[in-house]
């Protein structure tokens, strides 16, 4: 990897991360929890990316960064779902309790 690359790597990194924290700002509360549902594609992408970079890497700085990446990534796409099915748990019907008529007196 040369100099010109090394830095177009690093300016398309900066530049992502800005793009991305300008967009996450702008989004209110209320949505972050099913923004972050619907992203565990992209997470998973994530992983096989870093999965590709493990294979093609033949420095140990390489293989480091390749398992930071996988590991951030399995991380995001659990809590995702993790997140995913409490949202769900949401929307189940709770149980009925059970009434005991007024009338009924209860024994001691």
């Amino acid at each position: 990897m040369n100099d010109l690359d090394l830095l177009t790597a690093i300016t398309v990194f900066v530049l992502s991360v800005l793009v991305g924290v300008e967009v996450i700002s702008k989004v209110p509360a209320t949505l972050h929890t099913p923004l972050m549902s619907g992203s565990n594609a992209v997470h998973g992408i994530v992983v096989i990316g870093a999965m590709l970079i493990a294979a093609e890497s033949h420095t140990w700085l390489g293989y480091a960064l390749a398992f930071v990446a996988m590991v951030f990534g399995a991380m995001n796409v659990v809590g995702g779902y993790v997140v995913t099915d409490r949202m769900l748990e949401m929307f189940k019907a709770k149980p009925a309790a059970e009434k005991t008529p007024r009338n009924e007196k209860t024994e001691v």
